[in-house]
């Protein structure tokens, strides 16, 4: 397998998880990873793996805002969207080591993605 480069892998990993290949998206992610999301931070891949197979389904579309990588960094800037909301952007700050996602710093208004508030 060819060597990638870090913007490779986590663009890969997000176009797999964002089209519901969550396999395939797990296989950028390293054993012990550590995500800090709203809500609570994850650890590890399993944990990571049920949180992305949770919230995958939900997903209608994704719209690009922009990304940048800066030697083991990667950040990415897009809109997540689902039938709740398709405006409320999330933004997500990856480092990676040896060819794997070692951690993820996710940042939403989780409030945005659940049901409307009932009146």
């Amino acid at each position: 397998m060819a060597e990638h480069t870090v913007h490779e892998i986590v663009k890969s990993y997000h176009r797999a998880w964002t089209s519901g290949d969550i396999e395939t998206a797990m296989g950028y992610v390293a054993d012990g990873i550590t995500c800090r999301a709203p809500g609570g931070d994850l650890q590890g891949k399993e944990a990571y793996r049920r949180f992305l197979a949770g919230f995958a389904p939900a997903l209608t579309g994704i719209g690009d805002i922009a990304e940048f990588a800066d030697g083991d960094r990667v950040a990415l800037f897009y809109y997540p969207q689902t039938a709740a909301t398709s405006t409320t952007p999330a933004a997500e700050l990856f480092t990676v080591a040896d060819g794997k996602i070692i951690e993820n710093v996710l940042i939403f208004d989780r409030l945005s993605y659940g049901p409307p508030p009932q009146r």
